[in-house]
């Protein structure tokens, strides 16, 4: 499993024999400022999340007032008469 120290040392001395003793440090700066700046833009984005999430719900907690409608007066239905079931003979 990666993470052990054998494995760790293994791909220390990998690293040194590819790019060699004097590139290892300026590589070792250039991967520690990439993260620090991946972590700083990750703390950005979820501050600006938690900002839009806390806008959201102050808009949930105080809606715009809304104008009242006149109430239309209730519509009442016609009925059609009642037929009569006789059959009329002539």
């Amino acid at each position: 499993m990666l993470g052990s120290p054998v494995d760790i040392a293994i791909i220390g001395v990998v690293v040194l024999v590819v790019f060699g003793p004097k590139k290892v440090p300026e590589l070792g700066k250039a991967l520690g400022q990439g993260i620090g700046n991946f972590k700083k833009a990750l703390s950005d984005v979820s501050d600006d999340v938690k900002a839009g999430i806390n806008e959201a719900e102050k808009k949930d907690v105080q809606p715009a007032p809304t104008a009242q409608a006149a109430t239309p007066a209730p519509a009442t239905q016609a009925q059609a008469p009642a037929a009569d079931e006789k059959a009329v003979s002539s």
